[in-house]
């Protein structure tokens, strides 16, 4: 069953750009139909909480996808510095030590923990040695991110329909690798593990995660109505 979530807090729109002014710029542009915001290694490189704060400041949600991964205690102190910051989803890698650590600092924010990468396919995982299938390894690294607390994972819309059905509602997932239909049917994204914004929330996402086909486009709010009749379509359906 899809939980209710605003329509406008489904899409989280991913400020993939090296230029603050860009983002808020982009955050201007999309914030009529949109409040949710992602904010990343390229952008928190460039301003830092700069923007982080600008956009919490007007009312909107962060996602703040840093993709923690260090030793145990370094991830800890650093994810210690994101609380009462306003944030509301900060992103670690779903090992068993760094969600331990993560947990034992974290404060008002929700942690979701990275299960494999969407630009990862199988070829990927036979090359570092591993036999399970990518979906087998989703559902691993979620299942045990879940016993250790962790509140949600950052998966493909390809895993989320077993993710829902093998571990319920408890979870937390977020979707990235959202693409239109053209590209999801033709092969030509460099993402390897795309799907649609409508068919992720139809088997069990909570938010898709878009940046490039709203980003790039020459009307950005008119991508996001797309999306949202498509994700409203699937929710009816």
């Amino acid at each position: 069953m899809t939980k209710e979530i605003d329509i406008q807090d489904r899409i989280i729109v991913a400020l993939d750009v090296d230029n603050p002014e860009l983002a808020k710029e982009m955050v201007r542009r999309c914030e009529s139909h949109t409040r949710y915001f992602k904010v990343g290694l390229q952008l928190f490189m460039a301003s830092y909480f700069e923007v982080v704060d600008w956009i919490i400041d007007r009312g909107h949600k962060v996602m703040l996808d840093l993709k923690f991964f260090d030793i145990p205690e370094t991830v800890k102190l650093a994810v210690a510095q994101l609380n009462d910051r306003g944030v509301s989803l900060a992103t670690i890698h779903g090992n068993d030590a760094i969600i331990k650590a993560a947990m034992e600092a974290r404060g008002d924010l929700q942690l979701l923990a990275v299960t494999v990468l969407t630009s990862f396919g199988e070829e990927d995982l036979r090359a570092m040695g591993m036999t399970q299938s990518v979906e087998d390894l989703v559902l691993f690294r979620a299942r045990r991110a879940l016993e250790l607390g962790c509140d949600g994972v950052v998966s493909s819309g390809l895993e989320a329909e077993r993710l829902r059905k093998d571990l319920g509602d408890k979870l937390l997932i977020v979707t990235p690798g959202i693409r239109p239909g053209a590209n999801v049917s033709d092969g030509s994204d460099d993402q390897k593990r795309i799907i649609t914004a409508g068919r992720a929330i139809a088997t069990g996402a909570d938010h898709v995660v878009v940046g490039r086909p709203i980003t790039k486009a020459d009307d950005p709010v008119k991508v996001i109505e797309e999306m949202q009749i498509d994700i409203e379509a699937s929710i009816a359906g």
